[in-house]
């Protein structure tokens, strides 16, 4: 009989409940402005736990990846989502097929920007340089989503490209987003190019220039550079 996703995420949940902790749960759902409940275990602990969870299961099988990450997600506590991501992160990598769709259903669902960098900056950069085709499709959607979490998405994904940046792609995106007044739209915008400004600097100061992008999205595009600059400059 083969394994469900239950059966095989069942003693990484019992650790997470045994390891809960109610009163750091309350501090870490406020930074979150109560988007989420947490069982309340930080980040190095909840990371050993996953580790010594995954030195006796291993990694979930390919056929199971997408349950597995499904299931996590469906869970109230906020850890995890970050643990699915990290599941997704690494068993992705040994699929021959996208996870494009996954992803995007991810990044709609219980969206809030730790999740959704995670999946945009990461996992949706590395899947649409492996997989052309799925970016070829999912793109186009993405950009014109009324869903701020998908644009962001559409804006960071080619955070860790550096040389590798399609420039003119990301100011392209950069434009259809600069009206916004989406707080996450335009700390995106800022970060895209801060991002890349680290590669390209002069197109990026040139871009700021003559482009009206909101202050917020202006002084993070800049900040980066700025910090080279001598004092009083």
């Amino acid at each position: 009989m083969s394994q469900s996703a239950a059966d095989y995420l069942q003693p990484l949940l019992d650790r997470l409940e045994a390891h809960a902790n109610p009163a750091e749960a309350v501090p870490m759902a406020r930074y979150m402005r109560d988007q989420f409940p947490f069982y309340g275990i930080k980040t190095p602990q909840c990371r050993l736990l996953v580790r010594e969870f995954l030195a006796e299961q291993g990694l979930p099988p390919p056929d199971l990846l997408e349950p597995v990450v499904l299931t996590l997600w469906q869970r109230p506590q906020r850890e995890c989502q970050y643990i699915a991501v990290g599941l997704l992160e690494r068993g992705s990598k040994r699929l021959d097929t996208p996870v494009v769709d996954l992803l995007e259903q991810l990044i709609i669902t219980k969206s809030w920007w730790d999740t959704v960098d995670s999946l945009a900056g990461g996992l949706a950069g590395a899947q649409f340089r492996r997989f052309p085709e799925a970016r070829a499709a999912a793109l186009p959607r993405w950009r014109a989503s009324d869903n701020i979490w998908l644009r962001r998405s559409a804006i960071l994904f080619q955070l860790g490209y550096k040389k590798e940046t399609d420039a003119e792609l990301l100011l392209a995106v950069v434009e259809e987003n600069k009206t916004s007044g989406e707080f996450f739209i335009q700390k995106a915008i800022g970060w895209a190019l801060r991002e890349y400004s680290k590669t390209n600097p002069d197109l990026v100061v040139d871009f700021v220039e003559r482009t009206e992008l909101a202050p917020l999205s202006r002084r993070e595009a800049l900040k980066w550079l700025k910090r080279l600059l001598p004092p009083d400059t």
